[in-house]
């Protein structure tokens, strides 16, 4: 059987098998509900506890460093839009090692993440209802999440939205108790401007809460795969990814100023719910009722990234860079169950051997190596010639600081996260020179030998 060769790039804009019939508005809440997830709900108190109570500063530090990236996407996505993504990229301009290197990347990120998720839900939101261990918890989280995967998920850009309602109106609830709080004169706006701990100074601690931070804005990198159905990519794509980063960074940065304000920073650190925390101080809101919302919230992240690295695995079974065995689907659900299983599995041992806090600056590091690849990407992509029409277009310097941004945030990983993430990265560069022979060699059978 004749291999397909790949799409040459002038088939990029010429047509498309999909339905253009996404606008700026739909691309724009696509992303708000990709970005918009469950990070912030997880994750103020580890911020706090790695930076000190100004933890609004990360935060924004975090959201000025991932739209230095974002830029290089918006060029590439509207340069590209039928790429198949960040890997595609890697592969345009590389070859197909740092193409397979990046998927793979991608893949053991939303490994990861969903570990990382699975304690979110099992920590102190879960606990307002029933006390359960946290292995305990995680583990029930993640087989019923892979059930219901394996049953069948149909997403639509309608449910994207209601579940960005859900998640957004949890995050304006407490922007709202905290602004409560500060009117009837029982918050510390003093911690506001508190940076550093006693083991880190100021520059480093905010450098350090910026690695989780980034946690937070992750998920706009998933949108380019959309940019095929936009009506007019150049124009919709950029303007709806650079509208959703910011609304979100500012939605994210009064959200960690409300709870620095509110509750002391120890007490936020300590706290696996820490938004939770805000709703205790300051009353008049059923404890109950903001869990549901912070579940649903952390579930539902949890789901949609656990289908995305499940059909991910399958997709690359089928394309024979994984075993075989990952494309074997459900007869009647038609849905990829050993990959579902192989990577609920590995998501569910990530959980039982790691924290919130290293889970989550592992997947920051994995998506570092996709980031500073697209990135500069970006920027060997511009010396190619390839007859495509005009497309949106960065200033130089934003490709160059989104790279400077990822090498800056590469040396602030801590020693533990990187005894998780260097193995991940050796297996991904290993399959990669098999994965990357085996395309040479593909490449240099005589085309009656294909046949």
């Amino acid at each position: 059987m004749t291999e397909s060769p790949p799409p040459s790039p002038v088939s990029d804009t010429t047509g498309t098998p999909l339905r253009r019939a996404v606008g700026t508005t739909g691309l724009f809440l696509f992303i708000l509900g990709d970005v918009l997830g469950a990070g912030v709900y997880v994750l103020a108190g580890e911020v706090a506890g790695r930076s000190g109570g100004a933890v609004w500063v990360p935060l924004l530090l975090a959201l000025i460093l991932a739209l230095f990236t974002a830029g290089s996407y918006a060029e590439l996505a509207t340069r590209y839009p039928r790429a198949g993504g960040s890997s595609s990229y890697a592969h345009r301009a590389f070859g197909p090692f740092a193409g397979f290197l990046v998927g793979y990347c991608m893949l053991a990120a939303g490994i990861v993440s969903v570990g990382a998720l699975s304690l979110g839900f099992a920590g102190d939101y879960l606990s307002e209802f029933v006390d359960v261990p946290v292995p305990v918890a995680a583990t029930i989280f993640l087989v019923l999440l892979a059930a219901l995967n394996a049953r069948g998920v149909k997403e639509s850009l309608g449910a994207n939205a209601v579940a960005t309602v859900v998640e957004v109106s949890g995050l304006l609830l407490i922007i709202g108790l905290g602004a409560w709080v500060i009117l009837r004169g029982d918050a510390d706006l003093g911690r506001l401007t508190q940076l550093g701990t006693p083991e880190e100074g100021p520059f480093r601690a905010v450098l350090g809460g910026a690695v989780l931070a980034y946690y937070s804005y992750v998920g706009f990198e998933t949108s380019v795969n959309i940019a095929e159905e936009a009506r007019d990519p150049r124009r919709s794509y950029p303007r709806a990814l650079f509208g959703a980063l910011a609304v979100a960074g500012v939605i994210y940065v009064l959200v960690g100023a409300a709870a620095s304000a509110v509750v002391p920073t120890d007490q936020l650190a300590a706290s696996s719910g820490p938004l939770l925390e805000v709703a205790r101080v300051a009353g008049g809101v059923p404890l109950v009722l903001f869990s549901v919302i912070a579940l649903v919230a952390v579930a539902n992240g949890a789901l949609l990234t656990g289908i995305m690295s499940s059909r991910l695995a399958y997709g690359m079974a089928r394309d024979g860079l994984l075993p075989s065995v990952l494309g074997r689907v459900l007869p009647q659900r038609r849905t990829p169950w050993v990959a579902i299983v192989v990577t609920t599995g590995l998501s569910l041992v990530l959980a039982l051997l790691g924290s919130i806090a290293t889970l989550a600056s592992t997947l920051v590091l994995l998506l570092l190596v996709v980031f500073s690849s697209v990135n500069v990407a970006c920027l060997v992509l511009r010396r190619h010639d390839d007859g495509l029409p005009d497309h949106f277009r960065v200033p130089t310097i934003l490709p160059v600081l989104g790279l400077a941004s990822c090498l800056l945030l590469f040396t602030q990983v801590e020693a533990e996260t990187w005894a998780f993430g260097l193995p991940m990265l050796a297996v991904g560069a290993v399959m990669a020179f098999f994965a990357a022979r085996h395309a040479h060699r593909v490449d240099a059978r005589p085309a009656d030998a294909t046949a």
